[in-house]
């Protein structure tokens, strides 16, 4: 029969009564099978022992308190454990009273269960050092099959403090399959408690045949609990290089750069680098400060290093606020291309941004008030007020400033049969200055542009016998809009998609410098069906016809060819989605003309569960000057993981241009992970070349080791033991 004791203070505790302990803390608890006190106050529990005290929890075979020595014998198998984070474990022990202070001997700590430190000999100092002789750490999976685990660490002492979660090495090996790979007198790793810890993180060999062979070893420096710096020296046959990433976390923000310093010798261009940034911050009532900096050395330093594929670099600082019913923004914003054949000082290269909307609900009226300011700029660094030979009509160097004040009522009605009627109407007074335009354009122009839209939903249900939910919603909207185009440059709706977000809109231009006039019409409907076997699809389909006004005096709408929206009638737009439970989900669009030849085309694929993560994607676009495509783009891009095995992943990437019939980049990647590591092998090829880009092949080979920080552990990858 067990028996539940609560034993006194002079037992197990410091020889201070029970009834003095304030604390319910400082009561210890034994359960045992057997308890007996002899004449020489000795207390013996044997059999399934277990004693409590201040959180900790001893389990044993026997334990013998002697009161004269205030010590605690304890035969084993036995287990000490602190919390749910850490358990002792040992052959035999000598311990004091409170479980603090004592010797050990076949210790081995498992921490976080993961992280596995066995000894000859452990000695435990004030509950915090256990000191730990002719050790052993690892964090695989040790089998009691003789064979010796993937990675451990040998030393002639292991200290872990537990008060700083740190582990200190003395005289160390690193062994890899027990046999020694290197040597370490002195080495500090965290225990596995902490997220973020001082020391090197996992290194990466690369051989790039633009790069040379190198490799690269990042090491992270925390600066207190909301700063780090991590430092990633880089060395190649043809490259040198320095990467430092900075953040730090305010009480009401966050910044963080990235940035990295080069010498390269296949360039010929010196010391070369790049610097991105980021940073938020809230602000008194509400507004939020965000800022942006991207900058780079030369056109083809982020590509050559692979630190971003961006051709457009964008640096810029914001304040904005988004309330229930109104919204402020202002924004400065710097521009630069890296494009081959695009110039910075003909394009937009600094734009400013102020908004303000706010929203309305008069009684009387009913519905919803739109009021809106929008104000514009910006400016190119060439001053040529001549027109150059790729430009639309209008000089190289034009600035242009527009405000723009709006003024717009919505509401709604719900009619018999269940038809949801809407009304929108308002005005808009658009005002825009310019400057450096050349002889083809106003310096400025005003226009008053008024509006008016009557939209007819008529939604309908129907539930299936087995379950299933059919939603059918045909839509049609009649609108007009007043006033004419000015004769200013189109410099901000250069490139207009027509798709199911802007069908029924009255203009689907995105600036005011250019609006649709006169009297359309458009129509749609969509289809959805809800399966209760877990999937479900949607159709969607539309089409705009409009009047002559939009036409200004080139005969031009305003619209490229390929947006659809060129001639009277749009092209077509057909939509669909399918996807189910299995995390299979399709999605297609297009635009056909009036042969139902497609005009634009995207697909996109992606399978993800557990084990796989797979996207596919396809475009289709014709050639149209307008939009700075003199040719006809349509590209396969493929990229994922599967993992086929319980400790093997493999990824992949691909992308292929079925215009030219050639590949623009390619790669794949083999991961083996397990309880204790992750090594990664990865090859991949960019195909693309140019008169500033190469082809690249790239191979990188990265092993990290598991156990050594919060977080790393993941059941499904620790491998089981054999039985037999």
């Amino acid at each position: 029969m067990r028996l539940v004791l609560a034993l006194l203070a002079a037992l197990l505790l410091r020889a201070t009564p029970l009834a003095a302990q304030d604390a319910p803390s400082d009561m210890a608890m034994l359960v045992a099978d057997e308890v007996r006190l002899t004449a020489d106050e000795r207390l013996i529990a044997s059999g399934n022992v277990e004693a409590l005290y201040q959180g900790r929890r001893l389990t044993a075979r026997e334990i013998v308190y002697d009161r004269a020595t205030d010590r605690l014998t304890i035969t084993g198998p036995l287990s000490l454990s602190e919390g749910s984070d850490t358990v002792v474990l040992a052959d035999s022990a000598a311990l004091d009273a409170d479980l603090s202070d004592g010797i050990l001997r076949g210790a081995r700590i498992v921490m976080h269960e993961q992280l596995q430190l066995a000894a000859r000999e452990m000695r435990r100092t004030d509950a915090r050092l256990n000191e730990l002789y002719k050790a052993t750490v690892t964090s695989c999976r040790v089998c009691e099959t003789g064979r010796p685990p993937l990675w451990q660490i040998r030393a002639e002492r292991v200290v872990h403090d537990q008060d700083k979660s740190r582990l200190y090495f003395h005289n160390a090996q690193f062994r890899v399959l027990d046999t020694p790979v290197f040597y370490l007198p002195r080495l500090s790793l965290p225990d596995g408690s902490v997220k973020r810890a001082t020391g090197f993180l996992a290194p990466s060999a690369v051989n790039s045949s633009l790069l040379g062979t190198g490799v690269r070893i990042p090491y992270f420096i925390t600066l207190g609990e909301s700063r780090d710096l991590t430092i990633a020296p880089f060395y190649a046959t043809n490259s040198r290089r320095l990467e430092l990433r900075y953040r730090q976390m305010f009480r009401r923000g966050e910044i963080e750069f990235n940035g990295a310093v080069a010498d390269d010798d296949f360039r010929g261009k010196g010391t070369r680098g790049y610097l991105f940034a980021t940073g938020r911050f809230d602000l008194p009532r509400d507004f939020v400060l965000r800022f942006g900096i991207e900058y780079t050395s030369d056109d083809t330093f982020l590509v050559d290093h692979d630190f971003s594929d961006k051709d457009r670099l964008q640096s810029g600082v914001s304040v904005e606020r988004a309330r229930r019913d109104d919204y402020a923004r202002l924004a400065l914003d710097h521009f630069r291309t890296l494009r081959v054949g695009e110039a910075n000082s003909t394009l937009p290269s600094l734009a400013a941004n102020a908004e303000y909307q706010r929203r309305l609900f008069p009684r009387r009226l009913g519905g919803e008030v739109r009021l809106s300011a929008l104000a514009h700029g910006h400016q190119r660094n060439s001053s040529l007020s001549i027109d150059g030979p790729v430009a639309d009509g209008y000089a190289d160097g034009r600035d242009m400033a527009r405000f723009t004040a709006e003024a717009d009522w919505l509401r709604q009605w719900l009619l018999p049969a269940g038809v949801i009627a809407s009304v929108e109407t308002g005005v808009a007074l658009d005002h825009f200055e310019l400057r450096d335009i050349g002889q083809t354009a106003d310096s400025q122009a005003t226009e008053i542009t008024p509006r008016a839209a009557l939209q007819l939903r008529w939604p309908l249900q129907k539930i299936a016998a087995n379950g299933a939910a059919h939603v059918i919603e045909p839509v049609m909207q009649v609108a007009w809009s007043g006033g004419s185009n000015p004769n200013i440059p189109n410099d901000e709706n250069r490139v207009i998609e027509f798709d199911e977000g802007n069908l029924f809109n009255i203009s689907r231009f995105v600036a005011p410098g250019r609006r649709e006039r006169g009297l359309s019409a458009a129509y749609g409907a969509s289809y959805t069906r809800v399966d209760p076997a877990g999937w479900e699809g949607r159709f969607a389909v539309g089409q705009v016809y409009r009047d002559d006004r939009l036409r200004e005096k080139s005969g031009e709408t305003g619209f490229t060819p390929s947006s659809g929206l060129s001639e009277r009638s749009s092209d077509l737009l057909l939509a669909g989605q399918f996807r189910n439970q299995s995390g299979l989900v399709l999605t297609a669009r297009g635009l056909f003309d009036d042969a139902f030849d497609v005009t634009k085309a995207e697909a996109r694929g992606s399978w993800r569960n557990p084990r796989t993560d797979i996207g596919a994607t396809y475009i289709w676009l014709g050639k149209d000057p307008r939009e700075s495509r003199p040719d006809t783009i349509s590209e396969w891009s493929i990229d994922g993981s599967y993992r086929f095995a319980d400790h093997w992943t493999a990824s992949g990437e691909w992308r292929f241009d079925t215009t030219d019939q050639r590949s623009i980049r390619a790669g794949a990647g083999l991961t083996y992970t397990n309880e204790c590591v992750d090594i990664t092998f990865s090859v991949s090829r960019r195909f693309t070349s140019s008169t500033i880009l190469d082809p690249e092949t790239v191979f990188g080979f990265v092993i990290g080791l598991r156990g050594f920080s919060a977080g790393t552990r993941d059941a499904s990858y620790t491998r089981k033991c054999r039985t037999t």
